[in-house]
């Protein structure tokens, strides 16, 4: 049985890992240079001599500090030839490294591992490592010694292919010549501790991970790297937050950031969907994680909470400590994990990736990395990986790209999403397509920020359907002075919305990523698509007229603001009685619309803010109770009086 080691499956897998070169990751010059990697490092051992002595506590110590190390822990060492995973397994590894063992040349499988890998050392330059466990260099080199009758046994047992031999002696020749350790009468584990530093040097921390997924990641890992200041002198505990909206890359980004530093710790985990983990089992859940990625601890479901939290608190006092905590969504969270930064070691790092930037309060001093959208290049670059599976696609769809880029707005789930679907489609399709996104977005996309809208307080749900429906671009005091009309407590409200990534605020102005605009629009439609009459807001002019103009208006419309931007002289006139039958209105804004036919007989008496520039009627309705009313504001109306005939208060 194969046991590679995998990362865990929503971080950076091993599957996928990549050697990248040291240049700009989205530049064509690298991509011809671009060699795939499944593994670290191949593990070539003789199992009777060394499996359960040095090859493991090797295969150990590489596994804590992150290496991911392929060993084939149960060989039979049987036959003559190796299994397709086992060439595989040398090919896909960046470094090699052979355990030389007094009984290693005894095994045919062995020679033939080592043989080809001296043959990928020379012609696909892999770094090889060789190791002289209880066999002298000088033997393994001129096959002598302890080598000597195994190499006689195998010459007298292939006389009839004589290539055969030579080209193990030739690959045993060649490794032995390398520069590696002689780890005879030595202590163990200093020599084992040298050999991982060597193999941690010469994979030159150069990022593993999503070649396609990784444009535009390589300055943003440093500025993280520079936040974290592993350098540091002082020994401080430190900790940062990796915000910003979903689909942005964050949980990328940390998986990038913790394969590039976690070896330089005693212990290191990577909790990955924080969240979930909470929401399923609490803090102790995560708490466990914890401790099962970092002292290796098993038999935990014995223990009690408190005790779990102890455990946490003396197993990890004084070891410099790096733990990253993916998605978390709670302040609770944080504060109920019981890791104390005065308790860690010197120089431990907590990271911390989330959404809400309120959660990375917990710290009384935390660096907070807002993570960008991508820049053009970095988002054109990223979608002709995707759409075109190059880096210089020549198809005459690139022509659509800007508008496809346009639609996405930097967001990288969005880019990748749609670059996928659209791979190998022709033109006519790319446009039908581009059609449907702009009027129905992307599922996948949808979904992984509708998670997001689902953990707000209701009444922020609210504000945000209003933000995303009508006051995208809008004056912040503007819009907190319709929403505290309503009761929605917009000072709070608005700065959750910041906190969450959902909004912000530049110039006085709300912003709002154009995705999670479609978000809101999608939500407040999905239920009734087609029936605009039964949505709970109506913004489009073409909508409000249509539900006009057929009475199909219900009392889930709660809001209905339009400004005078349409072309609204271009239609008939609307019938007033259709407002008439809209009792759930809570918000009504209509600028410069007064081309109304029939009376008014009615408004909602729920109506909280209320603005119609050129009112064109001459009076309120008589029935018109408005006890909810906060704000009228009536400019150029047409009202000479507030009702016809008299009316009691």
């Amino acid at each position: 049985m194969l046991l590679p080691l995998f990362r865990p499956q929503s971080r950076l897998t091993s599957s996928d890992l990549i050697h990248l070169g040291q240049g700009d990751i989205g530049s064509s010059s690298d991509s011809n240079s671009i060699q795939s990697y499944r593994y670290d490092v191949f593990i070539s051992f003789r199992g009777a001599d060394t499996r359960s002595t040095f090859v493991d506590h090797l295969h150990a110590h590489l596994t804590t500090k992150g290496i991911f190390a392929f060993k084939d822990d149960k060989r039979l060492e049987k036959g003559e030839s190796l299994s397709p995973q086992l060439l595989q397994a040398i090919q896909s590894s960046r470094i090699s490294i052979v355990v030389f063992s007094k009984n290693y040349a005894e095994s045919t499988l062995c020679l033939e591992e080592m043989a080809t890998i001296a043959e990928y050392h020379t012609e696909l330059k892999q770094t090889v490592f060789p190791i002289f466990y209880d066999a002298d260099p000088s033997h393994v080199r001129k096959q002598s010694g302890v080598y000597q009758n195994a190499f006689v046994l195998l010459q007298n047992k292939f006389k009839h292919d004589p290539n055969k031999v030579m080209r193990w002696v030739g690959a045993m020749e060649s490794l032995a010549k390398l520069v590696g350790w002689d780890v005879r009468n030595k202590p163990e584990f200093r020599e084992i501790k040298n050999i991982v530093q060597e193999v941690i040097n010469t994979m030159g921390h150069k990022f593993l991970g999503f070649a396609d997924d990784l444009i535009g990641i390589q300055p943003r890992v440093e500025e993280l790297e520079s936040l974290l200041k592993l350098d540091s002198k002082d020994y401080e505990f430190r900790a940062i937050g990796i915000w910003g909206m979903a689909g942005i890359r964050k949980t990328t980004l940390a998986s990038v950031l913790y394969d590039r530093v976690s070896y330089q710790f005693d212990a290191s985990c990577f909790i990955e969907n924080v969240s979930k983990i909470y929401k399923d089992g609490g803090a102790t859940a995560v708490q466990k994680q914890i401790l099962r990625q970092t002292i290796d601890e098993k038999n935990l479901e014995t223990y009690s909470p408190s005790e779990i939290s102890g455990i946490i608190r003396k197993r990890l006092c004084n070891k410099k400590f790096l733990v990253v905590l993916d998605n978390a969504d709670l302040l609770e969270q944080m504060e109920e994990l019981a890791i104390n930064p005065e308790l860690l070691g010197k120089g431990s790092r907590i990271i911390i990736t989330t959404r809400d930037m309120h959660i990375l309060s917990v710290w009384s001093s935390v660096d907070v990395y807002e993570v960008p959208l991508l820049n053009s290049n970095d988002a054109r670059k990223l979608f002709y990986r995707k759409a075109f599976k190059s880096e210089d696609p020549t198809s005459g769809c690139v022509k659509l790209t800007p508008e496809v880029l346009k639609y996405a707005q930097g967001l990288p789930l969005a880019v990748r999403v749609v670059g996928s679907f659209l791979c190998t489609r022709d033109a006519n399709q790319w446009r039908d397509a581009l059609y449907r996104l702009r009027n129905n977005p992307d599922n996948n996309v949808m979904d992984v920020l509708q998670v997001s809208f689902e953990g707000l307080h209701s009444e922020d749900r609210e504000i945000f359907l209003h933000i995303a429906c009508f006051f995208k671009g809008e004056k912040e005091d503007y819009v907190k002075r319709i929403l505290d009309a309503c009761g929605l407590h917009p000072h709070i409200g608005i700065q959750s919305l910041i906190e969450r990534s959902f909004i912000t605020i530049r110039n006085n102005e709300i912003l709002m990523h154009e995705m999670l605009q479609e978000l809101g629009k999608k939500i407040v439609r999905q239920q009734f698509p087609f029936q605009p009459g039964s949505w709970s807001r109506l913004w489009l002019y073409d909508d409000f007229y249509s539900v006009m103009m057929t009475e199909t208006g219900t009392n889930n419309i709660n809001a209905i603001i339009l400004d005078q931007k349409e072309h609204i002289s271009e239609y008939p006139q609307l019938r007033a009685e259709a407002l008439s039958i809209m009792r759930g209105l809570k918000i009504l804004i209509l600028l410069f619309h007064k081309n109304f036919s029939g009376s008014l007989t009615f408004l909602s008496n729920s109506l909280q803010y209320l603005l119609w520039y050129g009112y064109p009627f001459a009076s309120l309705p008589l029935n018109f109770e408005p006890f909810c009313l906060v704000e009228l504001n009536m400019p150029y109306s047409s009202i000479q009086r507030l009702w016809d005939g008299h009316k009691v208060f």
